[in-house]
């Protein structure tokens, strides 16, 4: 009966969270939705403008969940700017919590509406967030020889064309790094040595095709690079072993105690043009990344470990940037199923959007 009870109260602590950021989806496709037919008739940066601020007010509302309820501790090394620029975010990938990293530093910088994420082509059926973020200026794109660079090349012109603020995350591994499938780990070593790369042992081998045509295309649109570095504290075993970082739900359930978040922002001038060459420069920062991550989960000395090399900043997120969010939200929400009309619009924004936004994405990139 007690251990019922502690399960239960332990699976609350994601419950209420969750049920929040799915319910208030219909609410945030509809209002959308609204403002899509009225800005058909306007210049595309009219609609742009508004769709960034709707995105701020839902991430925002995300972000009162994984870091104000949470209560993570977030340490940030290096410089991360003040100013908004448009940028190409390079990070480490191990978690579906990454996503979130982005918006953390994102919100830091006034730029949250501006994040727009480089995702595996398989997410783009996620019930109606799939959909939503083909048209917030994401881009779908699938691995290896199916990769399709002119795709990718067309989505992206068509955003620096209507003038779109660019804060484009791209996860250069392909796949999560995971110590639980050690033969994923040791094909991404077994390629590095083929290829005459150094291995890496806390980062897989980043693959360039997704880097390379996003610099490539918006070369003359972009301020900089920003190579960002991730760890979650208490992933590591009793033994010493590197454990797999929180999913969505874990973090949520406050499993994470401390993220620690390494910027390197990197000017243009300093990338190579070419493909070959960007390749093994983007090998060599991920290198970095792997050093940090070393002395981060490996260092001899344990006073060391657990935090990066350098100076830390404990930067806390103030509830006035995120809780008006989750008050509007929640209201519409709230408001709408209060009534019976209001009930029957949701239920068909469900079944609806998600129809309709799985036929979008099946025809158009």
């Amino acid at each position: 009966m007690l251990l019922s009870l502690v399960l239960h109260t332990y699976s609350m602590r994601y419950v209420l969270p969750a049920a929040v950021m799915l319910g208030t989806a219909p609410t945030y496709v509809l209002a959308w939705g609204a403002w899509r037919l009225l800005s058909a008739v306007l210049p595309a940066r009219f609609y742009r403008e508004v769709d960034d601020r709707l995105y701020t007010i839902y991430q925002s509302m995300v972000l009162f969940f994984f870091e104000n309820y949470t209560g993570v501790q977030v340490i940030i090394y290096g410089d991360l700017p003040k100013n908004k620029e448009n940028v190409i975010y390079l990070s480490n990938h191990q978690c579906t919590v990454d996503w979130i990293i982005a918006d953390m530093l994102a919100i830091r910088q006034n730029v949250l509406g501006h994040v727009r994420y480089v995702l595996k082509d398989g997410l783009k059926w996620l019930p109606l967030y799939g959909w939503y973020f083909s048209q917030h200026g994401g881009v779908y794109v699938k691995r290896s020889a199916k990769f399709n660079e002119k795709e990718m090349r067309e989505k992206l012109q068509a955003q620096m064309k209507a003038e779109t603020p660019m804060y484009l995350v791209i996860f250069p591994e392909g796949t999560r790094y995971n110590p639980e499938i050690p033969k994923v780990i040791a094909d991404s070593q077994s390629f590095a040595e083929k290829e005459g790369l150094a291995i890496l042992k806390h980062v897989l081998t980043p693959r360039v095709k997704a880097t390379h045509v996003a610099v490539d295309t918006m070369k003359d649109y972009l301020d900089a690079v920003y190579d960002v570095t991730v760890a979650y504290e208490g992933t590591v075993d009793h033994k010493g072993q590197r454990k797999l970082a929180p999913s969505m739900t874990e973090f949520l359930c406050k499993e994470c105690p401390r993220v620690h978040i390494f910027i390197d922002r990197i000017e243009l001038k300093e990338i190579p043009e070419e493909q070959m060459y960007m390749r093994r420069w983007l090998h060599e920062r991920f290198e970095v990344k792997d050093k940090l991550l070393i002395e981060f989960y490996d260092a001899k000395d344990s006073k060391r470990r657990n935090k990066f090399p350098g100076k830390s900043v404990h930067s806390k997120l103030s509830l006035k940037k995120t809780l008006p969010s989750l008050l509007f939200l929640g209201g519409l929400t709230a408001s709408m199923l209060l009534t019976e009309s209001g009930r029957k619009l949701y239920v068909k924004t469900w079944i609806y959007g998600t129809l309709i936004g799985c036929l979008w994405v099946s025809i158009k990139p």
